[in-house]
């Protein structure tokens, strides 16, 4: 019977959203649920395919570039979530979003088209970029102005 709970706890989490493993796993340990028969559903999950890192993965940084987050922030999300260093550098790479053209998006939804003229409003702009994610030489594109030759 616990095994049977699982697995139903576990359908109803992924038809709400993708989860990954590690996800599952944490939630189905909350619950009370013994290790042995987690892993045997989750292994299960994963052979029928209802349980996929990579969907998962694929998914989560989709919605998370489309929000304005950059690639330090979404991997180190996913690394929370127990992705494979090898899945996020995979996932991070088929993005189509243009990190440089998308962190100039974020900047000028934040501060305006206007390129920063003094030294503390770089900071201040930079700090924000840092903070969603993007990496110095995104930043530093972007408040240069250097788009073209991202």
């Amino acid at each position: 019977m616990p095994r049977e709970a699982v697995r139903r706890i576990s359908l109803g989490l992924l038809a709400r959203r993708e989860h990954s493993r590690r996800e599952l796993e944490q939630k189905l340990l909350a619950r009370g649920f013994a290790v042995s028969e987690i892993s045997a559903e989750l292994d299960a999950l994963e052979r029928e395919r209802l349980l996929s890192e990579t969907r998962f993965a694929t998914q989560f940084v989709g919605s998370r570039a489309r929000r304005g987050d950059g690639p330090v922030k979404i991997r180190a999300e996913l690394m929370q979530r127990g992705v494979s260093d090898e899945l996020i550098e995979q996932e991070l790479q088929q993005v189509e979003e243009d990190w440089l053209r998308e962190a100039e998006r974020v900047r000028e939804k934040k501060f305006g088209r206007a390129i920063p003229e003094t030294y503390e409003e770089r900071a201040r702009q930079a700090r924000f970029l840092q903070s969603r994610g993007y990496t110095l030489e995104q930043i530093r594109k972007v408040l240069r102005g250097d788009i073209e030759d991202g």
